[in-house]
């Protein structure tokens, strides 16, 4: 039903007595996505950098950590062969991932030294053989990462195989990748409310999102879709998009903008509240306005064959930089909501997924941010976020919103014990 939200009513854990997640179904049919993905491309192989698509071609569960670095998982796949991973762990990986050979699984690509690079190539050529002559895509490039693969293949082609390839697989996504989506989110909103009960006047920034964070990691969160933001009083406009030391002040708009991440699969959710049993003030309740009829007005022209344009043009001018982003093991894919999608739309199709996150707010009142998850269905769009708003902040409740009317105004999730 178009507007509806579906989330999955089911535990997390396998079980005999019902059909839930299935997570050797969904390795099965992601790697066949990106074999038929290569398969209709020109390329010949893709060497794979970025973890998270290391771990949606091999299940491989990453050191994720606050830095990026080159070779900590690193995935080949051949036209018609399985993919070969290397990785620092590659002892617990042969233990536990007996979905791939021995041979899939490699000691780790030494790329912090260049000769490191050689070495792996020359690995490479004996288990997929000659590169000569080849097309070759890859998701991640740098200046010395093409010298020495370059030198160490003189004969071979380099090309994008992030968005031309890769991504063509990832962008519509399999029912148990929405599955990891939805439970990505209800681990993001109950880290939400947590946080939103534990808020108060008098307490820090910092301590509202220690609430958030530690309830995601206690239901099995592997890590969270940014660093987190909790912003209040004045940082809400200019929007300052990290957590602080402020002691939050009643009557104070908050921003909590927060994202579990289930099995690779990233949540990614966004409310503001007026911080303390207190009214808001009527500046405070237009600008609220604005952005939640724009994330709304934005869901409700969505649906196979609109474009991303189509739908940026029903939130504009409420948006910060851009609307909105894909999501899957890559809490940031394809398809954008930019203003820049007007010059190269992108239509939409049944399956894909992502975040809308309009903005809207000045210094002397505040600002407003709000988010909700998407998927794109046969008919129109499923909202799976389905955490209520700050109904003291809801002037007119929207058709598409199921939640504001339900909260009790007697007993605020936000109060001022």
């Amino acid at each position: 039903m178009k507007g509806a939200a579906t989330v999955p009513d089911t535990g997390i854990m396998p079980v005999d007595w019902e059909s839930r997640l299935d997570t050797q179904r969904m390795l099965r049919e992601r790697l066949q996505r990106a074999k038929d993905a290569l398969a209709a491309s020109d390329l010949d192989a893709l060497f794979i950098f970025r973890p998270e698509d290391a771990r949606y071609l091999t299940g491989y569960r990453h050191h994720l950590g606050p830095a990026f670095i080159l070779g900590n998982a690193v995935v080949v796949l051949a036209r018609d062969s399985e993919p070969i991973l290397w990785t620092m762990d590659h002892v617990h990986c042969k233990a536990r991932m007996p979905w791939m050979t021995d041979e899939q699984i490699q000691p780790r690509a030494n790329f912090r030294e260049p000769i490191g690079m050689k070495r792996w190539v020359d690995q490479v050529k004996g288990l997929i053989g000659s590169l000569d002559g080849k097309k070759v895509g890859v998701d991640l490039w740098s200046p010395v990462l093409e010298q020495h693969l370059k030198e160490a293949l003189p004969k071979t082609t380099f090309v994008d195989g992030y968005y031309d390839v890769l991504m063509r697989a990832k962008e519509v996504k399999t029912e148990d990748e929405k599955d990891c989506l939805r439970i990505a989110n209800v681990m993001t909103e109950a880290a939400l409310d947590a946080a939103l009960r534990f808020m108060r006047p008098g307490v820090k920034e910092c301590e509202v999102l220690a609430v958030a964070w530690q309830t995601m990691t206690a239901l099995g969160s592997e890590w969270t879709q940014c660093q987190n933001i909790v912003a209040s009083g004045p940082y809400t406009a200019p929007y300052r998009r990290f957590t602080s030391d402020r002691i939050i002040r009643n009557g104070d708009l908050v921003i909590i903008d927060i994202g579990a991440c289930f099995n690779g699969y990233y949540g990614d959710l966004t409310r503001v509240y007026v911080c303390g049993n207190v009214s808001p003030t009527r500046e405070q309740r237009e600008v609220h306005q604005k952005v939640y009829d724009a994330l709304f007005n934005a869901a409700q022209v969505t649906k196979p064959g609109v474009t991303n344009a189509d739908v940026f043009a029903q939130a504009d001018p409420y948006v910060l930089d851009n609307l909105g982003h894909g999501a899957g093991t890559n809490p940031w894919e394809p398809p954008f909501f930019s203003p820049a999608s007007k010059d190269e739309p992108v239509t939409l199709l049944e399956g894909m997924v992502f975040n809308l996150e309009p903005y809207h707010g000045t210094p002397e009142v505040g600002g407003v941010r709000l988010e909700n998850d998407h998927i794109v269905t046969a008919d129109g769009v499923e909202i799976y976020t389905i955490y209520p708003f700050d109904e003291r902040l809801v002037i007119d409740a929207h058709p598409l919103d199921k939640t504001t009317g339900r909260t009790r105004d007697t007993e605020p999730i936000v109060g001022s014990r």
